[in-house]
């Protein structure tokens, strides 16, 4: 089936201006030039910009929770959970949880998203140490297990293992090895907490052993900030959590850190515990997909980055530090996914693998049960 978008301002992320793209079935065929196709449906986009489909690169998609009690475990979130706010692609994950929640129920949630008809990779790996997996071992799950492209462990963080420095370097090494063998990034996705150690385990990996920088993924990087600068500094990747402080936060990382090595995802779907002073629980809340473009806005808004900048750190960036094949750029040969979006910023219509789901704001697919 042949599809063309009329008429927008297309951001790929970088600016095209105005511009015809072509689709045939899930993917891109022609920016601009007409490639000659007859009877093509068409997608009015006079007025609107037009985006590469958001990729969230730390969703909790079977739901987080578990910190305040049994009742407090969040439910799995839907595809129309994400495409509503233009997420397309996502990275599936565990928490603190994985006990209740495990890497088996990920692997099977990632895909059933993608049986939805979006796109969807997960880490194995859990806040703890020894990491749980599926087969025993994180090298084997990266490398066996299609979905999976890395690993998560929790560092700096009062709930987390208190990963030593040798292991946390021999987690790095059974995630390189395995991305080498399978072309993904084979990464450490580390959840970063206000803990007093900060990044500095991995400043000395990177200083004392021979694995590339590349591999060590700190998010919430707001968290631990200073140190975050630092890293991003030597040539490592940061992922913002998006929130209030997200966008000023990033505005001052680009003062010295490649903007294509900035990411920002929402950690949807997981728990938001408040802790006091002594590290007791006194409030819980939940993360929000809608953050993601709010911070997008703050960020051209408020701290003056262009459009091209704002959505590369949701799509150009995630897809291409992430090594997500085809994604996060509107090109010929690409996935045929987008987000169209009015002149106030505002959520239009979505496309994912060539299919609408969202049409003039209005919801036009249904989840199997809901």
């Amino acid at each position: 089936m042949f599809q063309v978008i009329r008429g927008a301002h297309v951001y790929a992320p970088e600016d095209l201006g105005i511009q015809d793209v072509w689709m045939c079935g899930d993917r891109i065929i022609a920016v601009g030039e007409d490639p000659g196709v007859r009877n093509a449906s068409e997608i009015d986009g006079t007025g609107k910009i037009l985006v590469p489909g958001f990729i969230d690169g730390h969703v909790h998609i079977i739901g987080g929770g578990g910190e305040d009690g049994f009742p407090s475990l969040i439910p799995e979130l839907q595809m129309t959970d994400c495409v509503r706010y233009g997420v397309t692609s996502v990275v599936g994950l565990l928490g603190t949880d994985s006990a209740v929640k495990s890497v088996r129920a990920l692997i099977a949630k990632t895909k059933a998203l993608r049986e939805s008809g979006m796109s969807a990779w997960c880490l194995t790996g859990s806040y703890a140490y020894p990491s749980v997996t599926l087969t025993g071992s994180v090298r084997d799950d990266i490398t066996f297990i299609e979905e999976i492209i890395g690993v998560k462990i929790a560092i700096s963080d009062h709930r987390s293992s208190n990963i030593h420095k040798e292991e946390l370097a021999r987690l790095a090494a059974d995630a390189r090895y395995a991305g080498l063998l399978t072309g993904k990034a084979g990464i450490v996705h580390m959840h970063t907490g206000r803990g007093k150690k900060g990044l500095r385990d991995v400043f000395e990996i990177v200083e004392q052993t021979d694995i590339p920088i590349s591999h060590f993924r700190p998010t919430h990087c707001g968290n631990q900030l200073k140190d975050a600068l630092v890293f991003g500094h030597m040539g490592g990747y940061l992922d913002f959590t998006a929130g209030k402080k997200t966008a000023a936060n990033i505005h001052l990382a680009l003062e010295d850190v490649p903007h294509d090595h900035i990411t920002l995802s929402s950690d949807a779907n997981g728990s938001f515990p408040v802790w006091n002073e002594n590290n007791e629980l006194i409030g819980m809340g939940i993360g929000k997909m809608e953050t993601l473009l709010e911070t997008v806005k703050d960020m051209i808004r408020n701290e003056k980055l262009s459009v091209t900048e704002s959505f590369a750190f949701i799509t150009s960036n995630p897809a291409d530090a992430l090594k997500l094949k085809n994604k996060g750029h509107i090109r010929t040969g690409y996935d045929a996914d987008f987000v169209l979006l009015d002149k106030g910023l505002n959520i239009r219509d979505v496309i994912c693998l060539g299919k609408q789901a969202v049409r003039d704001g209005e919801m036009i697919i249904r989840n199997y049960y809901i």
